[in-house]
């Protein structure tokens, strides 16, 4: 590719990430629709070259830090509350989705061998949460169901990553089942026990590191170095990233200080944005390519056929598992068992919530170009036929998703907003009774502590707004530029603000995204050092 198709692709890929983010917040709808309806038709403008990946710089590049984001922000109560039906959708929904999408494919697909038929299934065959939790929260659905949907997504990945990692060592190398299994053995406990080192040496590193600018660049660094050296010792590197991920995520909200987790949450989110929105594009932008390959090796008529089959195996295996086998859960002691009782709304919704996204679309794209040695011919027909089944689901699934919440009467919107006013109540009265004993102490003098108190009312008032239903969301939360001297009463407050978060969220009182959310705020308050 040349220097100007570069440029006119680059340009081609920011144009349609921009446009599409604008459409998906008019229509409200998950921007992942958007990107690949936007790529697909860039693909057509005869100056848009066209692209074909490599399959090891979609692993390199986009694998790792989609993969530690999201393990990185799993919630630790709630996914241990949940862990059963986390566990029975990520392991049990998908490996009988690899296998029986393997199978499907075999029939609709004559000549396609097992390894290449679960390569595919386990392309296929991981969820993602974000389109779908997206239009849950906002239409305030259980957060249970929510929950389950995320901690799901992020074991699945894994999963699927492992099964395709094994069936594209059988593309290259067959083996036998015994061989198969001891190789499963290795990468899973090799994978964990590299990630769990990766995490307590990075933990280390960033205790010792306090500039925010080498914190974001540790952390940026983390997912690869989790990554690439385990699959150099053939052992899971998306284990790893998720086990390192997990680790640092759980501790302190990543073992950083408050100014770099204010800027590195922002810089996570943008670069998360950037990936996942450069998947979809390049999708619809390598789709035309993919076409041109098509003509020759399959009709339209069968692959058509093939397409129906597929999806309608991807989307009628989950609602069956849901539907059918979660149920029967119950049998199993623990708390878990208060999900199964619930009513079969909620089992619909996860089942119907199963829309594939990114980390599909990086895991197709990543099909080895040989087989045994030769040319793969059949890859361009798997990129496309997943391709279609991401599409299938991501507009099929996500369009209908809010509707169907609404006809099963679980949209309920305010309570979510209600329940983080609640939260952000009890964290600010904190601050102020703290704020009321060092001004009892003599440790701030009367004018600071009146200014900080009518600071303290301002938030209470808004958020006492929030609770009574006034809609007052006017006001902006001040923020004081203190001088030196007043840093360690700021600081002060400030910790027994972040005292309270944590109680609520240690007692069950508040979600994981509440305290995050609250956190945020804190953090944005932290007193800033003098330059």
């Amino acid at each position: 590719m040349s220097e100007q198709e570069l440029f006119t692709l680059a340009v081609a890929i920011a144009v349609v990430v921009i446009l599409g983010r604008g459409l998906a917040n008019r229509l409200e709808i998950p921007e992942a629709i958007v990107l690949v309806v936007l790529g697909m038709l860039a693909s057509l403008i005869p100056q848009v070259p066209n692209i074909t990946l490599s399959p090891d710089i979609v692993l390199l590049i986009f694998v790792p830090p989609l993969i530690y984001h999201a393990a990185f922000l799993s919630a630790p109560r709630e996914t241990r509350e949940n862990a059963v039906p986390i566990t029975a959708l990520a392991i049990g929904a998908t490996g009988v989705t690899i296998l029986g999408v393997g199978w499907v494919s075999r029939l609709v697909l004559p000549g396609l061998g097992w390894a290449p038929a679960l390569a595919f299934a386990a392309a296929v065959a991981p969820t993602d949460a974000v389109a779908a939790t997206s239009v849950l929260s906002r239409l305030g659905a259980p957060h249970r169901v929510v929950t389950i949907l995320e901690g799901e997504s992020l074991i699945n990945d894994a999963v699927a990553l492992t099964a395709f990692g094994l069936a594209v060592e059988a593309m290259a190398h067959p083996f036998t089942i015994s061989h198969g299994l001891v190789r499963l053995v290795e990468v899973v406990a090799g994978g964990i026990a590299y990630g769990l080192v990766v995490g307590l040496v990075i933990g280390r590193v960033r205790r010792w590191v306090s500039d925010p600018s080498l914190q974001i660049l540790v952390s940026l660094i983390t997912p690869f170095v989790a990554y690439i050296p385990a699959e150099q010792f053939h052992v899971s590197g998306v284990l790893a990233t998720v086990t390192t991920g997990v680790y640092l995520g759980t501790r302190t909200e990543g073992l950083l200080q408050p100014a770099s987790r204010v800027s590195g949450s922002m810089f996570w989110r943008t670069l998360i944005f950037l990936l996942e929105s450069a998947l979809f594009v390049l999708l619809g932008l390598e789709l035309r390519s993919v076409v041109d390959h098509l003509s020759t090796t399959i009709s339209v008529a069968r692959l058509a056929g093939a397409a129906a089959a597929l999806v309608a195996a991807v989307i009628g295996i989950r609602l069956a598992w849901e539907l059918i086998v979660s149920p029967l859960l119950r049998l199993l002691p623990g708390r878990h068992s208060s999900y199964v009782q619930n009513p079969w709304r909620q089992r619909l919704v996860i089942g119907w919530g199963g829309m594939r996204g990114a980390i599909t679309l990086a895991i197709a794209l990543s099909l080895p170009e040989l087989l045994h040695g030769e040319p793969f011919t059949q890859r361009s027909t798997l990129i496309f036929l997943a391709a279609v089944v991401v599409v299938a689901t991501l507009i099929g699934e996500g369009l209908t998703l809010a509707p169907l919440l609404r006809a099963l009467g679980m949209a309920q919107s305010d309570q979510h907003r209600r329940a983080e006013a609640k939260a952000r109540a009890r964290v600010t009265e904190a601050g102020l009774a703290r704020l009321d004993q060092l001004a009892e102490d003599g440790e701030v003098d009367e004018d600071t502590a009146s200014l900080y108190r009518q600071l303290f009312e301002m938030r209470l008032d808004r958020v006492r707004a929030v609770l009574d239903d006034t809609g007052d969301g006017a006001a902006a939360d001040a923020a004081a530029d203190g001088a030196a001297s007043h840093r360690d009463f700021r600081a002060e407050l400030l910790q027994a603000e972040r005292d309270k978060l944590a109680e609520l969220y240690a007692k069950g009182k508040i979600t994981d995204d509440i305290r995050r959310s609250i956190s945020r705020t804190l953090d944005l308050q932290e007193p800033r050092p003098f330059h």
